[in-house]
């Protein structure tokens, strides 16, 4: 549920992070459906029946209150969907948690509408509930893919960027983020990223090579279109979630 009302909104949002403020308050950084990433304020946050209501992977009911709109301004919190605890026991979901929070909170501007993104994000949080890279890595991969649209910075799966053929593509161009075909790519396929069946749309089952193929490729344009012209470097933590397909891969 969505609702604002001059210096003062309700929305869904998801916790990417919370940081100690003072001896009793924390700051919360969450990922709204309908006010972007967004911080503010919780009086109260680091009390004992706070802390695990807000933990990252957790959707909650967030009403934010400030003066100006452009001050920091205050959450008050009704408790959601918990996700956290479950999350936090699986290997691979704590290493997937941890790249999503660490990744919207890196790239997505602050205050800037995305509701797709945010949607998208609650359908993968939940798929991480099954433990296992397998259960929701390509989800993941779309789910980064989309972000980069949703920056302006889509990727173009539609036809060869060379012949503007729409069968058998197999790689995906560094410099233009554009589909190449098989054939027009076979020889600079070293110097062009595997596009995975899954991203577009195949049926086939998912493996673990197309899901480390797909991770590869959503953060190279991540980091070279929407990070790096900032001067912010890949999170650390998706460094890791790419690293566990890469090994995953290896074992299949």
């Amino acid at each position: 549920m969505t609702y604002q009302y001059g210096m003062e909104w309700s929305d869904d949002a998801i916790v990417l992070s919370v940081r100690a403020h003072g001896e009793s308050s924390a700051i919360v950084e969450a990922l709204t459906r309908a006010h972007g990433r967004h911080l503010g304020l919780v009086r109260g946050g680091a009390s004992r029946r706070m802390k695990p209501v807000l933990q990252p992977g957790n959707t909650l009911q967030l009403h934010w209150r400030a003066r100006l709109s452009e001050h920091l301004g205050s959450f008050t919190v009704e408790p959601g969907r918990a996700r956290a605890g479950t999350l936090m026991e699986g290997r691979a979901a704590l290493v997937g948690l941890n790249a999503f929070c660490g990744v919207a909170a890196a790239a997505m501007p602050e205050r800037e509408t995305h509701d797709a993104v945010f949607d998208v994000g609650e359908i993968l949080l939940d798929a991480m509930l099954e433990d296992g890279i397998a259960h929701w890595g390509a989800l993941y991969v779309r789910w980064e893919a989309g972000l980069l649209d949703a920056l302006g910075f889509g990727l173009d799966f539609t036809q060869c960027a060379a012949t503007g053929t729409t069968d058998d593509l197999a790689y995906v161009s560094p410099r233009s983020g554009r589909a190449v075909s098989r054939d027009a790519g076979a020889i600079y396929k070293e110097r062009l990223f595997a596009l995975p069946p899954f991203l577009l749309g195949s049926q086939n089952a998912v493996t673990a090579l197309d899901i480390a193929a797909g991770l590869r490729l959503t953060a190279y344009f991540l980091l070279d279109r929407v990070l790096a012209p900032h001067g912010r470097a890949m999170p650390a933590a998706r460094l890791r979630l790419g690293a566990l397909a890469g090994r995953e891969s290896v074992t299949e």
